[in-house]
């Protein structure tokens, strides 16, 4: 479609971008692809394509600041962010329609599995409240992912084949009007690596009083995954664990931070006594030990910002 640009951002996806490449390009008019510090064969694979708009990144600048990248190169008036596990098996034209509804600021489609199974539960959520992160944090979601707040959060009963508006969609799969995403400033980069800017994103449309829609004629295969299992698993776990605390920090109150504070610290330690047991040494601790910190030392910050927003007392 000729309104319609794609951004792909690229971290050694050397083995998947080329599927996803000839298929943006088969689909849309314009295609940007921003190239995280790459050290396999990402950018060989891109440059044999040189209708692709390409940024190459010196080092990681994280998702949210490439995919900002990505955007100002295109003009088109439609951008889907797709990522290079994802594979178009339709046009995007359903997601354009889609987009073209009142108040519609985005929309997403439906991703499936290599056997063509929706990912239920992963390609669209509600927002994150205080308890379903706690659950989360506390293992419990996958001791019993289908007790009542998992179910809610992840939409675990909804129908992957109903068009509707939605919450929270997941970025792999993502197309924004232009103008919306220029008024609500793209990707917030705070959020680094990467982890819960796209949901930030969301959050953020709707609180402009924007709809994200849910549209399942559009379908792309995502494998998933890909880049982030090229990070340490510390690294992983530092930087998930960073991500949602920015979150919860930028849009729940005070005491729904100390609750998702106060389940990550409880959270962390029965991870740290469990993981340490079954794999038989100390690694678990040190991890742990920095996600306790993490929370803690948020814990004061908003402890803080209580102390100056309570009333001072008048004197007589």
């Amino acid at each position: 479609m000729k309104d319609v640009g794609a951004v792909i951002v690229t971290y050694n996806s050397g083995a998947e971008i080329g599927s996803c490449l000839d298929a943006a390009l088969a689909h849309v008019a314009e295609v940007a692809v921003v190239d995280n510090g790459s050290t396999d064969g990402t950018l060989e694979e891109v440059r044999k394509r040189p209708q692709v708009k390409l940024i190459v990144n010196s080092q990681n600048r994280g998702f949210a600041a490439a995919v900002n990248q990505g955007f100002s190169l295109l003009s088109t008036r439609l951008v889907l962010l797709l990522n290079p596990d994802a594979e178009l098996l339709t046009g995007v034209e359903f997601l354009a329609k889609a987009c073209g509804r009142p108040g519609t600021g985005a929309a997403a489609g439906k991703l499936v599995d290599a056997a063509g199974k929706p990912q239920t539960g992963f390609m669209v959520r509600r927002l994150p409240t205080p308890v379903a992160l706690s659950f989360e944090v506390l293992g419990l979601n996958r001791i019993w992912p289908g007790n009542p707040v998992n179910r809610r959060y992840r939409e675990l009963d909804a129908d992957p084949d109903e068009a509707r508006d939605v919450e929270q969609p997941a970025g792999a799969f993502l197309m924004v009007r232009r103008d919306v995403w220029l008024s609500a400033g793209g990707f917030d980069e705070r959020f680094h690596p990467l982890w819960f800017e796209d949901v930030d994103f969301c959050k953020r449309l709707q609180d402009k009083g924007l709809r994200v829609y849910y549209e399942p004629a559009a379908v792309a295969r995502h494998s998933g995954g890909h880049s982030v299992g090229r990070i340490s698993r510390e690294s992983r776990v530092i930087c998930w664990y960073a991500s949602l605390l920015k979150y919860s920090s930028k849009h729940f109150s005070l005491s729904g931070l100390f609750l998702v504070d106060s389940a990550i610290v409880l959270g962390s330690m029965l991870r740290m006594l469990v993981e340490s047991v079954s794999q038989r040494n100390l690694r678990p601790f040190k991890i742990y030990r920095n996600v306790i910190r993490l929370a803690v030392v948020q814990m004061m910050t908003c402890r803080c910002r209580e102390t100056r927003s309570m009333p001072v007392p008048a004197r007589y």
